[in-house]
């Protein structure tokens, strides 16, 4: 078939890393098309009806904050939100909300569909060429060639998908989605490795059948913040969602019948995700657990489809509905969609570059689950950061890196690209070392300007982002200044029965005591119901934590040396001399961009750092003389 067409950019694959590259290349003004096996599966979620939860919150802010869409349609199509870990300290606190599965779908295509510069077409891409090392271009199975200069490769779990049910397979993708089986031998071809991974996902049951009357039910935060500082709807809770509890003879079930367990029979070869396991997983791990949490979410208000949080099965699916009508509530329940496994085929995320891209052909880039990652918003985050790249690369700019200081995206990426992963890699509060500063109430502020530097973020988000800077400075001077009626003061120490002071305090003072949370000031101080919540909540965050944050910046600043000490990409290590051999070839393999880099390296020790930084500035002496 002749048929040819020319763009800048061609995005494969419409999960949540294809939506976010392709809105971020055609915003920056680049022609670009994106490739889907099915319309219908634009913004699919597939697993959990769900975006954000512990660290993922701050993943969704960072995108948002620099200019994509993920934070803002979710912050349109949610029917209940939480706030995770508010008894915590600030910085594992992270925004979770259930959101409309249909409607999240419907909302991202829309958005799409009116996107200037995007083409979308319904094809399997099947081959990607290049030319004398760089990108060339894309052909499709039915024969089209799209010529390009700019590729990324956002397959998800599609890539010769094989679900996986008891003693049933089936080579299909998600949820009955075909799968791309074509694609693997190209990507091989041009030299990648290729791995197996899996996850899964658990039944989705007839919420008509469920006693909810047995159930614990799961409330909602009132007043909790969006994902986006652009959204203006204050968020409601229009649905429920419920607990309940595996016990005794659901453990007997899954036991009695785990020969019959693809994950224990040997029947499933793909590397599952670690904090995300099956169901007979937990009870086999976690014999001494008498039960385990079951949580059931709506799929959306259009359906009666519930979701089986906690429960996910590769069992066969007779197993499956005795599982289910084991549990509390659930005895007569009717299963709508039967649980399932699924291996995929990703590849080794060390042969990438900071900038996502493919070190061996210029203008391959790779984002989402295809770099081993699990989950929606790690894969969203790798597309806008692709697509940034590809675009800056276009425009002949420098890249953006993120620091592990700078962003959870960063912590995910330099992750990735530097360590590797030998499993499905889930974003985690412990992984990011500065996580107190990166927290989910400052994303704006730390890196808004970042995206209107790279040209995501327009003028009318930015004078949004200035005003509510402006704001929050405002309310920061007003807390230094004002010093409390001594009846509010009253009332506030007798809740908590402490002994009040006998001289007047301040706001800020006050916000440093460790016996008084902002909600105690906010129900017994008048002026607080004035501020803004957003930014009293930042403001309090950095008076009461100030001490802990200013070292924190020390630590940055002293990590920040060692980032900016670059080190070239075609960097000789064979000629250091002092280095071990494991150390040589580590580095020559991933070839890190900087000092920092190199010293994440799994294989790299510090004595191999110090030789090359000794090298390194005898070298710059040498150019010097």
């Amino acid at each position: 078939m002749n048929i040819k067409n020319e763009y800048e950019a061609v995005i494969i694959g419409s999960g949540h890393a294809g939506c976010e590259a392709a809105l971020a290349l055609s915003k920056m003004g680049h022609k670009t098309l994106l490739l889907t096996l099915n319309l219908d599966s634009i913004a699919f979620l597939a697993c959990n009806p769900s975006i954000g939860g512990t660290a993922k919150g701050q993943l969704v802010s960072e995108i948002d904050a620099l200019g994509g869409q993920m934070g803002i349609s979710a912050d349109q199509t949610t029917i209940q939100a939480k706030m995770l870990n508010e008894g915590k300290g600030a910085a594992v606190q992270s925004l979770r909300v259930q959101i409309d599965k249909v409607a999240y779908h419907i909302n991202m295509k829309s958005t799409l569909e009116a996107q200037k510069n995007l083409d979308i077409v319904q094809a399997e891409a099947v081959k990607i060429k290049q030319k004398k090392g760089k990108v060339n271009s894309v052909v499709i199975a039915q024969g089209a060639e799209y010529f390009c200069k700019i590729i990324i490769v956002c397959t998800g779990v599609y890539l010769k998908a094989k679900i996986i049910m008891g003693e049933f397979t089936q080579l299909i993708g998600p949820s009955g989605f075909a799968a791309a089986n074509k694609l693997t031998k190209s990507l091989i071809n041009l030299g990648l490795e290729i791995r197996r991974f899996k996850t899964g996902t658990p039944c989705r049951l007839d919420g008509s059948t469920i006693n909810f009357s047995e159930l614990e039910e799961q409330v909602g935060d009132e007043n909790v913040q969006n994902f986006s500082y652009i959204t203006k709807r204050t968020q409601k809770n229009r649905a429920k969602c419920y607990l309940t509890y595996t016990n005794d003879n659901t453990h007997k079930i899954i036991l009695d019948n785990l020969s019959r367990a693809p994950m224990y029979s040997g029947d499933i070869k793909g590397i599952g995700p670690r904090y995300c396991p099956s169901i007979e997983t937990k009870i086999v791990k976690f014999a001494d657990k008498e039960r385990h949490q079951i949580f059931l979410e709506p799929e959306s208000l259009s359906t009666k489809e519930i979701y089986m949080q906690g429960a996910s099965t590769s069992m066969p699916v007779d197993i499956q509905q005795k599982i289910v009508n084991s549990v509390k509530g659930l005895e007569n329940t009717k299963i709508m969609r039967n649980a399932y496994a699924i291996e995929y085929d990703c590849i080794n995320s060390l042969q990438l570059l900071p900038t996502l891209e493919y070190k061996n052909v210029h203008g391959l880039y790779f984002a989402g689950q295809i770099n081993g990652t699990s989950g929606y918003e790690e894969a969203a985050c790798q597309g806008l950061i692709a697509a940034i790249n590809g675009a800056l690369m276009l425009e002949g700019k420098s890249p953006l890196i993120l620091k592990r200081s700078d962003a959870y995206i960063g912590v995910l990426i330099d992750d990735l690209v530097t360590k590797g992963t030998n499993e499905p890699y889930r974003m985690m509060t412990s992984r990011a070392e500065y996580r107190l500063h990166l927290r989910q109430d400052n994303t704006a502020e730390r890196l808004t300007q970042i995206g209107k530097n790279v040209g995501l973020v327009n003028e009318k988000r930015y004078k949004l982002f200035k005003k509510m800077q402006k704001n929050i400075k405002n309310v920061e001077n007003l807390l230094k200044k004002v010093i409390l009626p001594n009846e509010e003061l009253k009332n506030l120490f007798l809740s908590k029965n402490s002994e009040m002071p006998e001289n007047g305090l301040t706001i800020e003072n006050l916000l440093k005591r460790t016996d008084f949370e902002l909600n105690d000031l906010i129900k017994h101080i008048s002026i607080f119901k004035t501020f803004e919540l957003n930014a009293l909540k930042q403001v309090s965050i950095t008076i009461k934590y100030g001490g802990y944050l200013k070292r924190q910046l020390e630590q940055i600043e002293e990590f920040k040396k060692q980032e900016n000490t670059v080190l070239s990409f075609d960097f000789n290590y064979k000629a250091v001399k002092g280095l071990r051999i494991e150390a040589m070839q580590k580095l020559s393999d991933i070839k890190p961009l900087s000092i920092g880099q190199a010293s994440r390296i799994s294989g790299v020790s510090p004595a191999d750092i110090s030789v090359l930084s000794i090298y390194l500035k005898l070298q710059a002496k040498g150019k010097k003389k």
